[in-house]
């Protein structure tokens, strides 16, 4: 199970950046071009937030069967003092956790706004700050933090 939980997680990561990296660029070339928000960057915004919720769903399985984080918090005094085990054990999920809150919120606020630009804009702020987060809170094969492959 917690193969399969890594792999797909490892997988999914790759969708969430897709759909979030297009409602970026779909809202800035909206804000900026001054566009009608339409059906489909209703639909971008929508599908984008679900891809992170299932994401976040796959991650808190991933997060309850990870041999990491079970040592983690079974041996915090010394775990914390790893940068492996505190990445995996608490930066990773609370940056994560806080993305998709951002996405939500973002989502949200964006399908209540009465006009387009302001549609547009919204997503665009909260997305882009998202996915910085994001970024960060990725253990990418570069990262100063922890480090994994591209895809496991």
């Amino acid at each position: 199970m917690y193969q399969t939980l890594t792999f797909l997680h490892s997988l999914f990561r790759w969708i969430v950046l897709l759909s979030l990296v297009y409602a970026i660029w779909r809202s800035f070339r909206g804000y900026f071009y001054h566009k009608t928000f339409t059906k489909t960057d209703n639909s971008v915004r929508h599908w984008t937030a679900t891809i992170a919720h299932i994401q976040l769903i796959l991650g808190i399985l991933l997060y309850t069967k990870s041999p990491i984080v079970k040592y983690f918090w079974n041996n915090f005094s010394e775990a914390k003092a790893s940068l492996d085990f505190l990445f995996f054990g608490m930066i990773h999920i609370l940056l994560m956790l806080s993305a998709v809150t951002l996405i939500t919120i973002g989502s949200a606020f964006a399908k209540r706004k009465n006009t387009d630009p302001e549609k547009f804009k919204t997503m665009l702020i909260w997305f882009a700050i998202a996915l910085a987060v994001i970024f960060i809170a990725i253990p990418w094969p570069f990262s100063p933090f922890v480090n994994r492959p591209y895809f496991r």
